[in-house]
């Protein structure tokens, strides 16, 4: 269903974007090659989304890259077009210039896609954080945490991108490990060949992970996650060391479209021990009853922060704890703009993240 909207709302938007461009001093003399291109980068992306995202190899590959990255091309042309239109009252202001100020949105376009190609391949950064965490004993104080949420490993980012990630996160000598979902694209055969890289991550009190919604995609993620010798946190807690316990809950986005509703924190937490407790959260929801169970830190992903400026904007309207520290009643809550990226591999104003979190006693 959401391949389905997607390609419906990329259709319409790129009928308006090419309507528009025709309007263009330098094109409104090619209408008919402008259209043929039209066609040529829509049937890139459907197949792109079709054939390239379900499958792996060097064909898929080269699909999956140019329709995701037209997909994000796309959306930059169309919101500065969209930003010309409210200029000039959807053309009916300022009439005389209108062609020309299009035109000028479609460059700024392709060089706000440019940017966001440059930062979408840049590394991840360490975004460090100090939590005092209630119930932590001063024999903890200065327990470091480091984590990644949002790899989306797959056709895109492979083996390579993630032995570099797993370098990163090793130097940092953390205590503990946690990813916070969506590690696979979760479209096509699981990749085996990424097991020896992962299995590169390691911590004394051990890597622990959470599914995202791209973990309930397609099967043999969660298998490859067990595979990789990780402790997985489905709706359950673990006592990792003496009065710290950390517990997780599988992705509250994914329950929701399929109308599991309750308080899946609740569940996760019952029967805990005394002392502090982190919760590991792919999606930033049910925030408010984590901080009423006694949950002193809480982590998520899901979000990447929009990822794509302005993209966040509407993101926040589902997610309105989009990126960053929040405090909720009292709990620490810290949103992952996302270590890998969605779609293609572009960001713009919102660079890839790894977490490391101090952890302080009270």
């Amino acid at each position: 269903m959401f391949g389905y909207i997607l390609i419906s709302i990329l259709t319409v938007i790129q009928l308006y974007v090419f309507w528009r461009a025709a309007s263009v001093p330098l094109l409104r003399d090619h209408k008919l090659l402008l259209a043929g291109a039209g066609v040529v980068l829509w049937l890139l992306f459907l197949s792109g989304r079709i054939l390239g995202h379900g499958s792996t190899g060097a064909v898929a590959w080269c699909l999956e890259v140019s329709g995701m990255h037209w997909m994000t091309v796309l959306f930059l042309l169309f919101v500065c077009l969209l930003a010309v239109e409210l200029v000039t009252g959807f053309g009916f202001l300022m009439s005389r210039f209108v062609p020309s100020l299009r035109g000028a949105a479609l460059i700024a376009g392709v060089v706000l896609s440019m940017v966001a190609f440059v930062q979408g391949l840049r590394p991840p950064v360490v975004q460090n954080y100090e939590v005092s965490l209630p119930g932590l004993s001063r024999d903890m104080d200065g327990t470091v945490i480091v984590a990644m949420s949002d790899l989306h490993l797959g056709t895109l980012l492979g083996e390579k991108w993630m032995g570099e990630r797993v370098a990163q996160v090793q130097a940092e000598q953390s205590d503990i490990i946690f990813l916070l979902g969506d590690l696979f694209e979760g479209h096509g055969k699981p990749l085996d060949e990424l097991l020896p890289v992962m299995r590169g991550l390691s911590a004394p009190l051990g890597v622990w992970v959470v599914p995202g919604n791209h973990e309930f995609h397609g099967g043999g993620t969660i298998e490859l996650i067990q595979q990789a010798g990780f402790h997985l946190l489905r709706d359950r807690w673990a006592e990792v060391a003496p009065g710290l316990v950390v517990a997780g809950v599988d992705d509250l986005t994914t329950r929701h479209r399929r109308g599991l509703t309750g308080n899946h924190i609740e569940k996760a937490l019952e029967g805990r021990p005394s002392g502090a407790t982190i919760l590991l959260s792919h999606t930033p929801w049910q925030t408010e009853e984590a901080a009423e169970e006694g949950v002193g830190l809480m982590l998520s992903g899901h979000t990447h922060g929009g990822q794509v400026w302005p993209f966040g904007y509407v993101v926040r309207i589902f997610y309105p704890l989009l990126e960053g520290r929040y405090d909720v009643s009292g709990m620490t809550a810290i949103v992952s703009r996302g270590t890998g990226t969605w779609g293609s591999r572009m960001r713009l104003w919102h660079p890839g993240e790894i977490l490391r979190v101090t952890l302080r006693s009270e």
